[in-house]
């Protein structure tokens, strides 16, 4: 059972600080994931932080057993020394079944708590892993006198989490996202693939027959439509934002695109990068295209209060266009804010 609206947005612990009302407003084309026990990467945290809109300290996959107390140190290392500039600052911590994920909390928590934007809560199935992490912080906060509530982030990666998403979605006000996880997502759903995120040539429809029998079109889909719709809607409704994850064929930036790009059509708001090459592709993805903005501009400008219908360029234009304007301009403008080169190309 969730808690009533006046006690939604009331500290979980006595001195921790008041939960946000709303999500700061933040431009996170791309979540930059860096393994921080890796020496040689972590010192040059500070120059990849000019690039990219999130730089996230690794603790979960992709990090071997005999190294996770060494990943947390150096995150927390990292954390302290680092400048980030405008980046911002998050952990991926690993499955709260693991025998590291409560060290993880407290101790980042302790040394690093006011460096740290987001939490990145891994393999979410249900609203109780959000409520217990939402605790958890909140008496750690309190304790180590942390002045701004620590935001989480959820993973859906998990049948159990897909089937429950729109609760985990509104499940604390601590929620600042949440991220398609398709490799786990993939194992726990028993779906037939070796790939992390992307297509699958056999994922298929076929053109109608012929009556001369020539060889039929075939149409490769999206195996990933359904889940990323279902969980852009319950972040949407919830005032959330939605990403799309990993793409892990660093050899093919050419669907590595086509798939950021499905999602940024679709509502989300970014995607992870788990290569340098991937930056690019993140940052130019999730900036709105500048002939549609200019466009977008001219609707706006066509009806300043939404109100009623023209045309340009012989396309009717009316209230529904009018939002769908809104919500490309309103990006642009937080583009701009923090990247002057797209400030430039939009003409802001």
């Amino acid at each position: 059972m969730s808690r009533s609206p006046r006690k939604f947005f009331e500290p979980l612990a006595i001195g921790a600080p008041t939960p946000l009302r709303e999500p700061p407003v933040r431009v996170e084309r791309m979540i930059h994931f860096v393994p921080p026990h890796v020496e040689k990467i972590r010192s040059k945290v500070s120059d990849i932080a000019r690039d990219v809109d999130v730089v996230l300290g690794n603790l979960e996959d992709a990090i071997p057993s005999d190294a996770k107390e060494a990943a947390r140190a150096g995150f927390i290392q990292m954390a302290k020394s680092a400048n980030l500039g405008g980046a911002g600052l998050w952990t991926r911590i690993n499955c709260l079944n693991s025998p590291w994920a409560l060290d993880d909390v407290t101790q980042i928590v302790a040394e690093a708590g006011d460096r740290l934007d987001v939490m990145m809560l891994p393999k979410v199935e249900g609203p109780w892993d959000i409520h217990y992490l939402d605790q958890l912080l909140a008496q750690l906060e309190a304790r180590h006198s942390v002045k701004k509530p620590i935001m989480i982030h959820a993973i859906l990666e998990t049948a159990e989490g897909v089937k429950n998403v729109e609760a985990i979605a509104a499940a604390s006000p601590r929620m600042h996202g949440m991220s398609l996880g398709p490799a786990d997502l993939a194992a726990s759903r028993g779906m037939k693939t070796t790939r992390v995120g992307g297509g699958h040539p056999d994922y298929k429809v076929l053109a109608d027959a012929g009556a001369d029998g020539a060889a039929r079109a075939d149409y490769q889909q999206d195996l990933w439509h359904y889940t990323v719709a279902k969980m852009v809607d319950a972040c949407q409704s919830a005032g959330i934002k939605a990403f799309y994850g990993p793409f892990g064929d660093f050899s093919d930036p050419d669907a590595c695109e086509a798939q950021f790009r499905n999602a940024f059509l679709m509502g989300c708001a970014g995607a992870w990068s788990l290569h340098p090459t991937q930056i690019a592709i993140a940052k130019r993805v999730f900036s709105p295209d500048p002939k549609e903005v200019a466009f977008a501009r001219r609707i706006l400008d066509a009806m300043p209060d939404g109100a009623g219908a023209v045309m340009i360029d012989g396309k009717m234009q009316d209230d529904a266009t009018w939002k769908q304007a809104k919500v490309i301009v309103d990006l642009a403008r937080q583009v701009a804010a923090k990247d002057p080169d797209y400030a430039a190309i939009y003409r802001f």
